[in-house]
């Protein structure tokens, strides 16, 4: 018999750590084995009538150790970390518990090295490990867009998010984009930036992207909505317009600023049918956007196109004899709240590429700051006096038209705009196309919040810095994602197969065989020309195998 060289005091916590992993493993093997072993007791008595039982189980005794040993042997057998094949050698069913026990000793020593009776059961409990963040919330947190510039607190926007901010748990950068919302939507069609033949008016499409419960995304909308709400004005069409939410169909979107129709009366004339909608300002606010995004990729649902041209601003019709309703001059602004991964998957590739995702601003939200019992309402009389110069602004604003650039910001502008109108590579650059045009209507919506009728360097500026921070969210949201859904996953696959590449054969495996070579070929062509994957040709016994790799 072999001792440890070395007292048991002395034995270090690597090796008790390699011995309780055995221990370990060992445990498992004695439960499954002993699971086994209550399945094939159980059927064996399901199919032996009751009266034969006995009898059949004091046979079954004398047939190996595997009904005979009592079950504290085994347990101590795994307890020592014993094979299951070793102790079934020693013919436990002819052996007492005693014996047992000291065979199971004789059996640890030689193999550990030391006696048994000097071992004390010692389990290794490693350190608790202080809390880490995981790879991928690392790579979160170091692309999560930088703060709001401070240009973008300009004026009347500006302050009032300074005087909710303290008290709101909400994002600065999602309240500021949902004042400049708000007040785009409340003036109305008359004021507007003319380029060449198009005509850019104050609506704006925003969506803020956040955590679910977390990201204080309807917070910040109900901070904003408690002032707006306020406005009140001796002009109709000054007041807060309507506010709506679920959108579901082009249709029902037109239907909330039709025009009034009529049909040919008997004695000549026109006869009403329906007055239509006098106000045509409507602004929707979807706390659910990835509804609408599923809507509009149903076959047949005209939702996307519909708000594609509201955007623009454009008539609403559509010329089917089932739907003549049509809806002229229609100022329409969107808010949508929705989470990075739920836009992540019900973007589709055709909401990409025919100009929906890059009407809509990206703005990503998270908690600002903790407040247990949440921030004190702001006084009535603060939100009062802002409701009025709210009312005041617009009121101005919509007896305007065409809003030019005063000097200064023309020639910021002439400077800013080849990197605007720069294009970027993939579904970033698919979801900010819209930039000038984005950056011209926030800066629109900043003159008119200071009451002036020209738009002035500090308003580009302050649009500049709004888009600055949309531009980090989307990349963001999307860096280096290509808007190719087969793309994309190849792409994955190739960064995980590491430096040994991937075959054809397997891309294919990827998808289940459920896209065809051609539609393979053509992702593989696409990040071949970004220079995101590349091939190389080996040689075997019988054709080349091209293997692809992550480049």
């Amino acid at each position: 018999m072999r001792l440890w060289p070395k007292p048991e005091s002395e034995v270090t916590t690597e090796e008790r750590r390699t011995l309780e992993e055995k221990r370990r493993v060992c445990l498992e093997r004695w439960d499954h084995r002993a699971e086994k072993r209550r399945r094939r007791m159980k059927r064996l008595e399901e199919r032996t009538a009751p009266a034969r039982w006995e009898r059949v189980r004091e046979k079954l005794k004398a047939i190996g150790p595997v009904w005979a040993w009592p079950d504290e042997m085994y347990g101590e057998a795994a307890r020592l970390g014993m094979s299951p094949c070793k102790v079934e050698r020693l013919k436990p069913h002819v052996l007492g518990r005693d014996q047992g026990r000291r065979l199971l000793g004789e059996m640890f020593e030689q193999e550990h090295g030391f006696d048994m009776t000097k071992w004390e059961p010692f389990k290794y409990t490693p350190p608790k490990p202080e809390p880490r963040a995981t790879a991928s919330e690392t790579r979160e947190e170091e692309s999560w867009p930088e703060p709001l510039g401070t240009e973008a607190f300009h004026g009347l926007a500006g302050e009032i998010v300074r005087a909710i901010s303290p008290q709101t748990e909400a994002d600065e950068a999602a309240l500021v984009m949902q004042v400049l919302v708000s007040f785009g939507v409340l003036v109305g069609r008359g004021p507007h930036i003319r380029v060449e033949s198009d005509r850019h008016c104050g609506n704006l499409f925003a969506l803020i992207v956040g955590d679910t419960a977390k990201a204080r995304k309807g917070t910040s909308w109900g901070r904003i909505k408690d002032i707006f709400a306020r406005i009140r004005s001796a002009n109709v069409l000054a007041s807060w317009p309507p506010v709506v939410e679920g959108l579901s169909s082009g249709e029902g979107l037109k239907w909330a600023v039709r025009d009034p129709s009529a049909t040919p009366a008997k004695k000549g004339g026109q006869s009403v049918v329906d007055p239509g909608v006098v106000d045509k300002r409507l602004l929707v606010v979807e706390s659910e956007f990835a509804q609408v995004l599923r809507q509009c990729a149903r076959a047949g649902n005209t939702l996307s196109a519909i708000i594609r041209v509201a955007w623009d601003g454009g008539k609403l019709q559509t010329l089917t004899k089932n739907d003549p309703i049509t809806a002229t001059g229609a100022h329409i602004a969107i808010i949508g709240h929705i989470t990075a991964a739920e836009l992540r998957a019900e973007l589709t590739q055709t909401d990409t590429a025919n100009g929906f995702a890059n009407r809509f601003i990206l703005m990503c939200a998270k908690r600002s700051k903790m407040l247990p019992f949440g921030g004190d309402q702001m006084d009535e009389a603060v939100m009062s006096h802002f409701a009025a110069r709210l009312g005041k602004a617009a009121g101005k604003a919509m007896s305007l038209g065409p809003v030019s650039m005063a000097d200064d910001a023309r020639q910021l502008w002439g400077a800013v705009y080849p990197e605007l109108s720069q294009g970027h590579p993939g579904l970033f650059g698919a979801v900010t196309a819209r930039a000038e045009a984005q950056c011209l209507r926030l800066a629109l919506s900043y003159a008119l919040l200071d009451e002036l009728t020209v738009i002035k360097a500090e308003h580009v500026k302050a649009a500049l810095a709004v888009w600055k921070r949309a531009e980090a969210s989307a990349r963001h949201l999307f860096g280096q994602a290509l808007g190719d859904s087969v793309a994309d996953a190849i792409r994955g696959a190739l960064r995980q197969a590491g430096a040994g590449g991937m075959t054809r054969t397997q891309i294919s495996a990827l998808f289940l065989r459920h896209h065809n070579a051609e539609r393979i070929q053509a992702a593989l062509n696409l990040l071949q020309s970004r220079g995101l994957a590349r091939f190389e040709k080996q040689l075997t016994a019988g054709a080349p195998k091209e293997i692809w790799l992550c480049a």
